[in-house]
């Protein structure tokens, strides 16, 4: 796979999911602009990483959850492709960033409930509808899902619907950008451990034990099996693939 003159905008790219999305990206040539809600240095340290690979990035401040400020940050990254690329438009848009949020339906408050909507939905839906103008045709969009809009898990009833509705969005957007030849698409990760879930399987190592004796490929998953699942979608090979939920789970729940 070759991505060379491709630009990405990935969210949430400074840790995790998102910084591995992004360094794989840049190990087959495309820049990326990716987002970071409050952990700049964090940010910067991916910048650099993916200037190590000879590709170009900028890092900007994003909090998905509050589309009031889309606006300014729309305006923000065509000012940073004018000034960084000499370019008005990129290719990719990765939705990835997100927040977690366990909670029993007893337990979950409006408040819980609003911030997981904000983020997971709300935000998805307008930065896309938002974002959509300063895309390329036979541009690549790929939203991040959950093993868990396919299998149930207590605790997980309104991070699991909002991951539910982007999979109904996903397909729209597959039907409604068709005509530009931009593809749409979603991955599902099952239980990735990254320094964001890290905590949670170090203080409750049963959870993560069950996950691995519940997945076929017998482990947790880790950001390196998800990197690369996204990169392909964003390929030239991945053309004809549209409208489709892909989950990479190692084979939990089967």
């Amino acid at each position: 796979m070759k991505f060379d003159q491709k630009i990405a905008l990935v969210t949430g790219g400074s840790r995790g999911l998102g910084k591995n999305i992004a360094l794989r990206l840049a190990g087959y040539g495309a820049d990326s602009i990716i987002t970071y809600h409050s952990r700049k240095e964090e940010a910067d340290s991916v910048v650099s990483e993916i200037k190590a690979h000879d590709r170009r990035a900028v890092a900007l401040q994003l909090d998905v959850g509050d589309f009031k400020t889309f606006d300014g940050f729309i305006s923000r990254v065509s000012n940073t492709l004018k000034d960084t690329w000499g370019r008005d438009k990129f290719d990719y848009l990765i939705n990835n960033a997100g927040i977690g949020g366990r909670a029993t339906i007893e337990q979950t408050t409006e408040e819980v409930f609003d911030r997981l909507f904000n983020v997971h939905f709300k935000g998805v839906y307008f930065l896309t509808q938002k974002a959509i103008p300063l895309m390329n045709d036979n541009g690549r969009i790929v939203n991040i899902s959950s093993g868990l809009s396919r299998f149930t898990l207590p605790g997980y009833s309104a991070y699991a619907s909002m991951k539910g509705a982007i999979e109904t969005f996903t397909r729209y957007i597959a039907k409604e950008l068709g005509a530009r030849g931009i593809t749409a698409n979603l991955v599902a990760p099952g239980a990735i451990e990254t320094d964001f879930t890290k905590p949670a399987f170090d203080a409750n190592p049963q959870v993560k034990e069950m996950i691995a004796s519940q997945t076929a490929l017998g482990r947790v998953g880790v950001p390196d099996d998800i990197g690369g699942v996204i990169a392909f979608l964003c390929s030239e090979d991945a053309r004809w693939l549209n409208g489709q939920r892909l989950e990479a789970s190692g084979g939990i729940f089967l």
